[in-house]
């Protein structure tokens, strides 16, 4: 009854531990039309753009004029004003003219631009009108002077309308004052051989890696300039499409800490750091100077804790370690954000995040790295406060992002308003801006808006993302534009304080695990440029009708004929259809999950990010959650192959001659033809696991025979998928190595089923012919079941006179031990074999030896008896629907686990009981001896197989183990870690060693003094 109890108390501690939980999810109503067909407005006959000579308004005059010779007119000549005529204009500033019909632009032959220093609102404040023959540009500053004239170059190559009547005179003012980007595909180079492994999973972003050189003069001067020409590239188009910010990462490579203590103190004499940084600075201080030159704000970014080996040391001597809730730790953060902005003046900030780092997002070539180290509202809290105060006392921001990855205390920061409000509320500063990702959650669809972002008294900016990473990295067409503006028009409803945007244009998952996508740069870029144009457009102006968006994306980018650009938006309205269905399962994805304490994403079977999984705790669960509505998953698949055949009929029934680039056609019908195949593989591997999903469930023959016709759809789809685009850089097949992992595993279900009902039939006649005959095997078998049942009575069993019931008694229960196990793991699991067998063999040869010289028959007995006992569990567990079925219901069905486990957990506690009962009563051992050395023989295995663990490695002991039994994600050790994301101390299998070894040493020492008595 103890023992029960026991296993009871485990049985709900495991329950409460996977805690599979499900609700429904607020997911946004996406309805895209496309843009009715449109005729392109003439443009006027500019024949000269009379500009102020300022280096950014020439700028933007080139990119008018350049719209100009795009619309097929002659270039128009920029001339530099003598005078600013703007300043004398008779409109009253800030006023708007009324006007009753659009101007004539036909006459429009001069564009003059200026600045009107009174001009109501920001100063990136801009109205246009038309005097006469000259179209006036007016700008509240130089700021809003370029974001005119860029306007205008926007609307002549997008073939709108340049000045319609509500807008003649009209002050135009951004909504959102702050307007970020990544830094795109800057440093970032199109390598083919790196890209065609496809599983480099790392995430360091740092722009400037390629020109870090291991020994003076550090940097690569031609790497510099190349970089310098890439940063140029981008900002110029990123202010061209209404961009006024940018975040860079990068912070202490950039810092010598030369002002902490005397000097010398983080970094000693001679120490490659400290020129190595001043060399960084020297170089790239200039590229991103270009930033501010051109008017964009410019912040650095970097996870905390950031550190390096000889700063992790000098916090260890002066702090006592990273305690990140200790002011004295971030006193030297400060010492080195102070000389950040000292040396590079031009930086208006830092942004921060706290909730991911580790070893997969540090660069090669130097030794920088960050540490998931602030976990609590203290440290956060701590961290804030020391920041700002050096960023506000010299006039700079702190961007603090408030993305976690669950790990902490503040894990649910992003996602949960009230932790968002315990850890930041009261919080004030003018200097602090709160970044948040527009859903709750990653970058996702299926998921609410973040309702964090709805309130909170903190300035804040909204992340989005345009090369959706987890949507296959921008290669599918995917229109975000109805969703974000539903998004922003949702939160600026709601809080006044969203100030910002901050768009990721390449941003987002590893950099070359995907498609050979660079923005501006390489592959077919222009296809995920339409969700960065978009919120360009959206953050200055919430309300612009995203279709037409759309529209002006597709006249700008492909075609100026008006049936092309059609046929482009109404693929694009379709597109959110067919990513939401073809890479998403409905009626799991639209609901908010929970499980192992986090919350898992809505694209489970697809793990992050192409990697079709195998696993059953994913693929059951969302079998599960989906609630009997396996027919509509299916379907949905289904659907979103027609979805993506129409978009493909639509773009490939253009007119080629009416595409300005016939490789930019090539690539767009590529591409659906790659949307195509990837949504009817896809769609077969969806079928395929759910139909095995419900056989598990049910059992029901018409399950199975579905499942089996699946899977040969599956790998027919699968091998058309591999043979097409297997070697395709730009359109690269996904990874199957964890679906065929599992799909191997699932095929081997039914017989395994079928072994173990063959062995607990033989177990059930070797048991019965042993007891109801006599001679050969008798004895063993009788001493099994009473080893088994009552170990109690075992001692008085007489020793058998024949070799064969010697050998059988543990033979018997050896075999059936291994067999079971195999079953258990489809003959595929040598790694669990090794824990499992080697546990069970280390503890019999201590007890075997324990017992000595004497005749170990009774021992055996007992020992082969619970095997077998704790043996016939598992294949009764095991012969329904075999190793397959036993998961699922593990996964899935909370009341045969809970009884499962505290059945096991009782007979595995049983073991030990009978064990001290047969040394005490048989082999005359003290009930102090019996039971310490019974302690012994348990520790024994936990710390030796435990030692073994710690050498091989925690997280590579995991990775094998899970990917020979196919029950957690295939990537999630390749990508987060097991031990990470799982919140698992890497140092547990020390902790445990130490553990086994204290316990078989206490075993001993219970047992020394020990006298035999008379059996």
């Amino acid at each position: 009854m103890v023992l029960l109890a026991l296993g009871a108390a485990t049985a709900w501690a495991v329950g409460d531990t996977l805690g599979l939980s499900h609700a429904p999810a607020a997911v946004p109503r996406e309805d895209a039309v496309a843009a009715p067909t449109r005729t392109p407005a003439p443009v006027p006959p500019l024949a000269s753009l009379v500009v102020p000579d300022e280096p950014r308004v020439r700028k933007a005059a080139v990119a008018v004029a350049d719209a100009v010779v795009f619309r097929g007119l002659p270039r128009p000549v920029l001339v530099p004003a003598a005078s600013n005529p703007a300043r004398s204009a008779t409109a009253t500033p800030g006023t708007s003219t009324a006007r009753v019909a659009a101007p004539d632009m036909s006459a429009v032959t001069t564009l003059r631009a200026g600045v009107l220093a009174t001009l109501s609102g920001t100063p990136e404040s801009y109205r246009l009108d038309v005097r006469s023959a000259e179209l006036a540009v007016q700008g509240g500053d130089v700021a809003g002077l370029t974001a005119g004239m860029y306007g205008l170059a926007d609307r002549i190559r997008s073939g709108a309308e340049l000045l319609p009547a509500a807008d003649a005179g009209r002050v135009v003012i951004p909504q959102l004052g702050l307007r970020l980007t990544d830094a795109g595909s800057v440093g970032r180079e199109p390598d083919p051989a790196a890209f065609a492994a496809g599983d480099d999973y790392g995430l360091n972003t740092d722009v400037v890696g390629s020109a870090v050189l291991p020994d003076a003069p550090w940097v690569d001067a031609a790497a510099v300039a190349r970089i310098d020409a890439q940063f140029r590239q981008f900002v110029d188009h990123s202010v061209a499409q209404g961009f006024n910010g940018i975040v860079v990462p990068g912070f202490l490579e950039y810092v010598t800490f030369a002002k902490v203590g005397d000097g010398r103190a983080v970094y000693p004499p001679g120490d490659p750091h400290v020129d190595r940084a001043r060399a960084m600075v020297a170089a790239f201080g200039p590229v991103f100077r270009y930033a501010e030159d051109m008017g964009v704000r410019v912040f650095l970014l970097t996870d905390m804790l950031a550190v390096s080996p000889p700063l992790e040391a000098y916090l260890a001597r002066t702090v006592g370690g990273l305690d990140t809730a200790d002011p004295r730790l971030w006193a030297v953060y400060q010492v080195g954000l102070a000389e950040l902005f000292e040396s590079m003046p031009f930086v208006d900030g830092l942004m921060v995040r706290v909730g991911e780092g580790g070893e997969v997002y540090a660069g090669s070539g130097w030794d920088y790295s960050s540490r998931l180290a602030v976990t609590t509202e203290a440290s956060v809290r701590a961290m804030l406060r020391a920041l700002l105060d050096t960023a506000g006392s010299v006039g700079k921001e702190i961007i603090f992002r408030t993305w976690t990855v669950g790990v902490g205390a503040v894990g649910d920061l992003h996602t949960n308003p009230e932790s968002y409000a315990q850890v930041l509320g009261g919080f004030d500063d003018p200097h602090l801006i709160v970044s948040t990702k527009y859903t709750l959650g990653d970058f996702y669809s299926h998921l609410p808006l973040n309702t964090t972002l709805l309130g909170g008294g903190h300035r804040r900016i909204v992340e989005f993302q345009a090369r959706r990473e987890f949507e296959a990295f921008g290669s599918l067409p995917n229109d975000l534009g109805p969703l974000h503006r539903q998004a922003l028009r949702a939160f600026l409803a709601a809080n006044p304080n969203v100030e910002g945007v901050w768009n990721w244009t390449q941003d987002g998952g590893p950099l070359r695990a995907g498609p050979m996508s660079l923005y501006l740069r390489a592959g077919f870029w222009q296809l995920y440029d339409l969700n960065t144009y978009a919120v360009g457009r959206l953050a200055w102006d919430p309300h612009a009708d995203p279709a037409q968006v759309t529209a002006d994306w597709a006249y700008r980018t492909f075609s100026g004929d008006p049936a092309t650009v059609a046929a482009i938006g109404q693929a694009m309205a379709l597109s959110r259809q067919a990513v939401t269905k073809g890479l998403y399962i409905g009626p799991y994805a639209d609901r908010s999950v929970r499980a192992l304490g986090l919350e898992p994403p809505p694209m489970m079977w697809i793990f992050e990010w192409d990697i079709l999984t195998g696993d059953s705790a994913a693929l059951d669960s969302i079998y599960a959650v989906t609630g009997g509505r396996v027919d509509a998953a299916i379907e949905e698949g289904r659907q979103a192959v027609v979805l993506a055949r129409r978009m493909r009929d639509l773009v490939a029934a253009t007119e080629p001659a009416t595409w300005r680039d016939a490789e930019l056609r090539g690539r767009f019908t590529a591409t659906l033809d790659y949307q195509v195949d990837l949504f009817e593989t896809l769609s077969a591997y969806r079928t395929m696991v759910l139909r095995h999903a419900q056989w598990l469930d049910t059992g029901a023959p018409a399950a199975r025979h579905d499942w089996r016709l699946a899977a040969a759809a599956y790998h027919d789809a699968r091998d058309a998928h591999r043979q097409r685009y297997g070697a395709d850089l730009d359109l690269p097949a996904y990874n199957f190595t964890a679906a065929d992992l599992g799909a191997q595993r699932a095929d081997r279900d039914p017989t395994m089923a079928w072994a173990a009902r063959a062995l607990l039939g033989s177990i059930l006649l070797v048991v019965l012919l042993g007891l109801y005959r006599r001679g050969f095997g008798a004895a063993a078998a009788r001493g099994l079941l009473l080893g088994a049942l009552r170990p109690w009575r075992v001692a008085a069993l007489p020793t058998p006179t024949t070799r064969a019931d010697r050998v059988l008694v543990w033979l018997v229960p050896a075999v059936v031990l291994v067999a079971s196990r195999l079953v258990l793991t489809w003959f595929a699991a040598p790694a669990h074999l090794l824990v499992t067998l080697g546990g069970w063999a280390l503890f019999a040869l201590v007890v075997r030896l324990v017992v000595g010289r004497r005749d170990p028959f009774h021992l055996w007995a007992v020992v082969g008896g619970v095997a077998l006992l704790r043996s016939v569990l598992l294949l009764a567990a095991l012969a329904g629907r075999g190793p397959g079925g036993y998961w699922f219901a593990f996964w899935t069905a909370p009341g045969l686990r809970a009884a499962y486990v505290t059945v096991a957990f009782a007979a595995f506690g049983w073991l030990f009981v009978a064990v001290a009962v047969v040394l005490r009563d048989r082999y005359g051992l003290r009930r102090r001896s019996a039971v310490g050395l019974t302690l012994t023989a348990a520790g024994a295995p936990l710390g030796v197989l435990s030692a073994l663990v710690w050498v091989v490695g925690l997280e590579r002991a995991l990775t094998v183990w899970n990917d020979q039994l196919a029950l957690l994600p295939w990537g999630l050790s390749r990508i987060l870690g097991i031990t990470v994301h799982l919140g698992v101390p890497a140092q547990l299998p020390a902790y445990t060693a130490a553990a086994g070894t204290v316990l078989a040493a206490a075993g001993l020492l219970l047992s020394l003094g020990r006298r035999r008595q008379s059996a």
